[in-house]
């Protein structure tokens, strides 16, 4: 197949690369990695931008780690004289002998995905949550076996390399501005996250998002069925959510699945993910007792709207996995006003008028850190907010959030930083972890 006794480079070794090597030692002898900041790796040289010329003309396959671009110099010039690129994720489906759902979007992806993965686990306990969440699909892949299930959470960056990927059930839970320092566009982040069905056939299904307009649009340029769901629309065939109820109609089934009082789960952009999960279920043939079962057990996901704990009649939530300005929105909208909310981080090109514009009568205080502490301000300040406060460190502005909600009638201090974390963290779990431990401390 297509790594068979070939040579091949691995680009970027972070967690994709690791699991691509792991997949592709079992292939192959020929092996050869790329990284700008390993000088390494399992005792054999890495090339760097210095010296890739050494070796990439000799080079069959490139397979592509989703961290890095494709706008690498070496990688543009390889791709330009005919090179063959693939990603991980496209390596991985093509040894892949069981069948695929993926999902995608900017926001909820890892709360839909883990709620897909605990309803199909109810069905059968072969399901390997893989992607964007948990372990890379590469590192996975020689493991499952044609009946198991696999379950994809996707980014735009690990959808950009997809050629012959094609999952049975896709999903496209919603699209707002985000990447926008790596895909520079609007279309071009649209145009990523297209690829997830663009394999598709009419023998297939994507679940849509009837409330969003980007959404709508891909409804007519995908070949598979559409499955929708929506908020606040009643649908003929579809899930739809009403008076405080999610209602299945689809096929043969006209019910009530659960109402929101029976969720452990909160805010409206929850209930959408429900809905979500609940229709990849269905397109796989999965009964309505066993997603209904799953969804009422189903709690939030760690870094997500997490609850931490309540110290001092004010509970602190995690929510570090508000990497862009929507998903924090979201996590505004679900508290219950009286807020101090901690923001700020890595500049993506993001705009943050939307943001500004959720405090509302939810958020009293701005504790601002990171890249984008001076951008969100003068944002804020020019909507009229100025009750903000500038902090240097992570900790210093957690700290300062704990003394201040001692005097201010405080209900809620939030984590949600609306940012990327790789100005000042590894990762959005390494800057939530962070927040629990000095929380548990205070």
């Amino acid at each position: 197949m297509i790594i068979d006794n070939k040579n091949i480079l691995i680009v970027g070794l972070g967690k994709s690369g690791k699991g691509i090597y792991d997949f592709a030692v079992t292939k192959t002898d020929n092996i050869n990695f790329y990284d700008d900041k390993v000088e390494e790796f399992l005792g054999q040289k890495v090339y760097s931008k210095n010296t890739i010329d050494e070796i990439i003309e000799d080079v069959d396959v490139v397979v592509m780690s989703p961290g890095v671009p494709l706008t690498v110099p070496f990688i543009k010039k390889y791709i330009e004289a005919g090179g063959n690129i693939i990603g991980e994720i496209e390596l991985a489906y093509k040894y892949c002998a069981a069948r695929v759902s993926a999902i995608t979007g900017t926001n909820g992806k890892t709360t839909t995905t883990s709620l897909v993965g605990d309803i199909f686990k109810l069905q059968n306990d072969k399901t390997f949550v893989l992607g964007n969440i948990g372990k890379s699909f590469s590192s996975e892949v020689k493991n499952i076996e044609a009946n198991d299930n696999v379950i994809l959470e996707l980014s735009s960056f690990q959808l950009e390399t997809i050629r012959e990927f094609r999952p049975f059930c896709s999903a496209v839970l919603n699209i707002t501005p985000d990447h926008l320092n790596r895909h520079i566009t609007m279309d071009k982040y649209v145009e990523a996250k297209e690829n997830i069905f663009k394999n598709q056939t009419a023998s297939d299904y994507i679940v849509l998002n009837y409330n969003d307009e980007y959404c709508k649009k891909m409804a007519n340029k995908t070949n598979a069925k559409v499955v929708w769901f929506s908020i606040d629309k009643e649908l003929e065939n579809g899930i739809y959510y009403k008076n405080n109820e999610i209602i299945i109609k689809y096929k043969n089934i006209d019910a009530v699945l659960c109402s929101k009082k029976e969720l452990n789960i909160v805010g409206e952009h929850n209930i959408e993910n429900v809905m979500a999960a609940a229709a990849i279920a269905l397109t796989n043939d999965i009964k309505i007792e066993t997603i209904r079962k799953a969804v009422i057990n189903f709690k939030a996901v760690e870094h997500r709207i997490e609850f931490v704990r309540e110290l001092e009649g004010v509970k602190y939530f995690n929510d570090s996995k508000g990497t862009n300005p929507d998903a924090s929105i979201k996590a505004i909208n679900a508290m219950d006003g009286g807020t101090i909310l901690i923001a700020g981080g890595m500049d993506k090109k993001n705009e943050f008028d939307e943001f500004v514009k959720s405090f509302k009568d939810k958020i009293k205080q701005l504790n601002l850190i990171g890249e984008t502490k001076n951008i969100i301000k003068e944002e804020a300040e020019k909507q009229g907010f100025n009750n903000i406060k500038i902090f240097n460190t992570f900790e210093e502005a957690i700290r300062g959030a704990y003394e201040d909600s001692k005097k201010n009638n405080v209900k809620n201090i939030l984590l949600s930083p609306g940012c990327a974390s790789w100005d000042m963290f590894e990762s959005y779990e390494k800057r939530g972890n962070i927040f629990k431990d000095i929380v548990a401390g205070l």
